[in-house]
């Protein structure tokens, strides 16, 4: 049984009830997200062959701080970093160090910002020089998927219906959903009901209703859709070592469709080879 409860008066916890948000819940989420939109269009001249991600972080905290926000992973528990950096086969929660970036890799940038109290959380692809026609495909499988996801929310779908449309693309496109991660609630909470799966079978899951805001963030492999997390207990990697991609945007549901908060304002977010 699923409980909606107005998020105006629920605790600030997660309690597994799904949080209906009203219009100035928006409007803080589009500035949230729009902060960290912003703030991955100003990394893409960075991401260069010969650049750490350690470098790439500290641009990110800078960049946090100097607009009254605060990176929501940093000391998020006992993680020590303002970003996740993941390269080329890392899943997820890649963990930025001082090794340089070298030409062809593909690094997903994760940034979520906390403004006035608001989550804004997003993700994106970034190619390092030039990159194999392989790389560029996948990203290109990846938005695409996510964008796909993004379109079917509106009233009266479910969750289920955004993992079906995800899935159905991937798998037609010859690649694999990551089944270990999901998307997820969020909003004056980094982390909240309710779970976002990327595959899954039209009209299952829970239905959407206005005032629902969530991440839609498919993670997706060119080989098998298995992953293991390495010791240091975030970093996710493909088991088969094949190259793995991930976009993120956070949506509401409107009474009549949906509100992206986290559309780059240059248009960036799309893969170069998708315009």
């Amino acid at each position: 049984m699923v409980t909606y409860v107005d998020a105006a008066t629920a605790p600030l916890k997660n309690t597994g009830h799904v949080r209906l948000y009203g219009r100035d819940a928006f409007v803080g989420m589009h500035r949230a997200g729009r902060l960290a939109a912003e703030c991955l269009d100003a990394l893409t001249p960075l991401v260069q062959p010969g650049v750490t991600t350690d470098e790439i972080d500290a641009f990110v905290y800078d960049f946090g701080v100097s607009h009254g926000a605060l990176p929501a992973t940093l000391h998020y528990r006992g993680y020590r970093k303002s970003t996740c950096t993941s390269i080329n086969h890392v899943v997820c929660h890649g963990i930025p160090n001082d090794k340089p970036m070298r030409d062809g890799d593909i690094v997903n940038i994760d940034v979520t910002f906390i403004l006035d109290g608001w989550h804004g959380d997003s993700s994106r692809m970034y190619g390092v020089g030039q990159l194999r026609r392989a790389a560029e495909r996948l990203l290109e499988v990846t938005y695409e998927s996510m964008m796909r996801g993004i379109a079917v929310i509106r009233p009266g779908a479910t969750t289920g219906d955004i993992g079906a449309a995800i899935q159905t693309y991937v798998e037609a496109e010859r690649c694999s959903v990551v089944r270990d991660f999901c998307g997820h609630g969020v909003g004056r909470l980094f982390h909240d009901t309710p779970n976002i799966l990327h595959y899954g079978r039209p009209g299952e899951g829970i239905e959407l209703r206005p005032g629902m805001i969530f991440t839609v963030e498919p993670m997706v492999n060119l080989g098998r859709p298995h992953v293991k997390i390495l010791s240091d207990g975030w970093t996710a990697v493909t088991r088969d070592r094949s190259l793995s991609a991930q976009y993120e945007h956070t949506v509401g549901v409107t009474e009549s469709g949906h509100e992206i908060f986290t559309l780059s304002p240059a248009g960036l977010d799309r893969p170069r080879s998708a315009g």
